[in-house]
């Protein structure tokens, strides 16, 4: 007899012990959007003879259309290589028409932080800079550009399901710590919100690793293919250990809905 709780949400296991390679339980959703920089875009890194260095988006290497050619779901490049949480909610949300109806997701993976730290354009700020009431009055900082994201998201797709991803194990200059703790809050804030520590769980992003999996200072295919198992494979993990969670996925974006506060009621009432 097949043992569900050993092999589909057992207590001990942690995230990325297995690693799948077909999407798992990830392909409960049809529709997912990835939000991110140039890892989330495939970005591969040139020089020429004369030491020029040449940066290329080439979403077809991107992590998420790995995930979408190995799980067979739609997956959308709301992304471009040097992205922060400001330039998206600035002007790029709407040049990559995120927004747009024909273009809402059952799920959002936001892979975002690298640059605004990096570059230093903002503060990394706190959920304390977050206005539930009005995204509007948001602080300009990371968490607040970033929740904006969030919050206009809910708006257009009430019920989608967001994936938070940290800075990988790793990368030490740029206040990684500090990053995960915030996304962490912010998954307590948010509903249907879970967060992807890589941070934790990924491999150490370290010299050796990087002779394997980067070329210059961006992955190469193998990097990103790589990115794409441990994403899905966290992906699959959250939901095979929150199923009650994603029982109504197949509704997302559709008007129905299983409303259990009606079921409750009405047995209530035979019982009665």
């Amino acid at each position: 007899m097949l043992d569900l709780e050993k092999n589909l949400y057992a207590e001990d296991e942690q995230p990325l012990d297995r690693i799948v390679f077909d999407g798992g339980y990830a392909r409960v959703f049809r529709t997912i959007g990835c939000i991110g920089d140039s890892l989330s875009s495939g970005e591969h890194e040139s020089r020429d003879e004369n030491g020029n260095y040449g940066y290329h988006d080439f979403y077809d290497y991107s992590w998420g259309q790995y995930m979408a050619r190995n799980a067979g779901i739609k997956v959308y490049n709301f992304s471009r290589g040097g992205m922060s949480a400001k330039w998206f909610m600035e002007s790029f949300a709407d040049e990559c028409g995120v927004w747009t109806a024909e273009k809402r997701c059952q799920a959002y993976i936001l892979a975002l932080g690298v640059n605004d730290m990096y570059t230093k354009q903002v503060e990394l700020g706190s959920v304390e800079d977050i206005d539930l009431e009005n995204p509007q009055n948001n602080k300009p900082t990371f968490a607040g550009y970033y929740a904006q994201i969030i919050q206009r998201l809910k708006v257009l797709q009430p019920d989608a399901k967001f994936f938070l991803v940290t800075l990988p194990n790793g990368i030490e200059n740029l206040s990684g710590d500090e990053h995960a703790e915030l996304l962490k809050n912010m998954a307590k804030m948010f509903s249907n919100t879970y967060v992807i520590n890589l941070r934790k769980y990924s491999p150490k992003y370290d010299g050796e690793f990087k002779k394997k999996f980067f070329v210059g200072g961006h992955m190469n295919a193998a990097g990103y293919i790589l990115s794409a198992q441990m994403i899905t494979s966290y992906i699959d993990y959250i939901v095979r250990h929150n199923l009650e969670d994603f029982s109504q996925v197949g509704f997302i974006g559709t008007p129905y809905k299983y409303l259990t506060e009606i079921n409750k009621k009405e047995d209530k009432e035979e019982n009665n």
